[in-house]
């Protein structure tokens, strides 16, 4: 397997593994034309009409960490999709790893450690860009994608505000 093919699958894991702890199901698309690799759903709070939450999910190793936010350049394509006012909110996720991949996941009968962390950003009503190819977005350092995070936007979703 590739090292790109890698990647996605182990952002796919990362976020699999925090909407469980959350409470949340997770469901992928069967093509991913509009920018989403996954569904989340709140079943929990209203089974009937679960609440719902669609991610583009990126994942790398690159320097994008600074003192304040990851700097990501993002496609131009997946920026425009995740800067619509979608009936579902959207959101961007960006997963950081070690270089090595030696070092994304730690295991022993104690724990599991998957290195590093993951964040994420709605670009909901993002300004138009007249870049062709990349745009560079900035999530924020304190909106890490952790279950407590999951549980709060999906509370927000539930109330009718978006993340």
């Amino acid at each position: 397997m590739e090292l790109n093919q890698r990647k996605e699958q182990f952002s796919k894991a990362y976020v699999r593994a925090v909407a469980a702890v959350a409470g949340c199901s997770v469901d992928q698309p069967e093509n991913d034309y509009d920018s989403v690799d996954l569904c989340i759903k709140a079943v929990d709070r209203d089974p009937v009409q679960p609440h719902r939450l669609e991610l583009q999910l990126k994942c790398t190793s690159r320097d994008v960490l600074n003192a304040q936010c990851v700097r990501y350049p993002l496609n131009v394509k997946n920026y425009n999709d995740l800067r619509v006012t979608a009936f579902i909110p959207r959101l961007l996720v960006v997963v950081l790893v070690p270089e090595n991949i030696g070092e994304w996941i730690q295991q022993s009968e104690q724990e599991m450690l998957l290195r590093h962390c993951a964040y994420w950003l709605s670009l909901r009503g993002m300004p138009e860009t007249q870049n062709t190819s990349r745009v560079t977005v900035e999530l924020p350092r304190s909106n890490q994608f952790t279950a407590e995070a999951l549980q709060s936007i999906m509370q927000r979703i539930s109330q009718g505000d978006i993340p």
